[in-house]
């Protein structure tokens, strides 16, 4: 089997659904003014997508960035999602290889699924042994995506019961003004709460005055009707 972009990419345009990808495109917010502004769809299952991922999980790392960079949506999901698997069996310095570049693309990494469904993997494993500043970081550009990662990236930290960064980085982002980092903040919160709920509520104790609204129904959504209720008029 060929190992290269070239290769990857007519796979996908092999099982390119035009008229699905017309409904994708709509559906990832395409429309000029939106969020995914002029992005390309080929149509393609997540489920697809991980299969030929999986298929090419050795694409050497030079042609998985050509993939990254791709104009199509689909194409740079499977770049991220073979660095993803890639990640999983690589020694220290091909990890340490591997999320350079995948910071060195946040340009490429331009909406929710590709974030969410890749950082937790490959920045947030990064941070577990390593220098976490690099979460600060990207929080504090003024660069969506990368705020996004941010926070995101902390699941890998909330898995293991360390909610710190978590909340120091919603902190830090309680005042952004897009839904987008509304609702990844409170998903991360109610990560938190589903493992410590009084760490959780501790946090809505000094913050809830400050939260966006997306963002407390998000992190309070498993609560008892009563207790939402309860922070919710608060």
């Amino acid at each position: 089997m060929e190992l290269t972009y070239t290769a990857v990419k007519n796979a996908l345009l092999a099982l390119a659904q035009p008229e699905r990808a017309v409904l994708v495109a709509r559906f990832f917010k395409t429309a000029p003014g939106q969020y995914g502004a002029g992005d390309l769809f080929l149509g393609l299952s997540m489920p697809q997508q991980h299969v030929v991922a999986k298929e090419y999980r050795n694409l050497p790392l030079n042609e998985t960035e050509l993939l990254v960079r791709d104009p199509y949506h689909e194409c740079r999901m499977v770049g991220l999602l073979i660095w993803v698997n890639q990640t999983k069996k690589a020694s220290s310095a091909q990890r340490s290889a591997i999320l350079d570049h995948y910071l060195a693309n946040r340009q490429y990494i331009n909406n929710w699924d590709l974030v969410d469904v890749t950082c937790p993997h490959i920045v947030g494993r990064a941070v577990i042994q390593g220098d976490r500043s690099i979460l600060y970081d990207l929080a504090n550009q003024n660069h969506l995506w990368s705020q996004r990662i941010a926070i995101v990236s902390t699941f890998a930290l909330i898995r293991l019961g360390q909610f710190g960064d978590t909340f120091a980085i919603a902190e830090l982002l309680l005042p952004h003004k897009h839904d987008l980092i509304h609702k990844a903040v409170g998903w991360m919160l109610r990560e938190v709460g589903k493992r410590n709920v009084d760490a959780l509520e501790e946090f809505l104790h000094d913050h809830v005055q400050q939260m966006p609204r997306t963002a407390l129904r998000y992190a309070i959504e498993r609560f008892e009707p009563a207790r939402r209720r309860y922070y919710l008029d608060l």
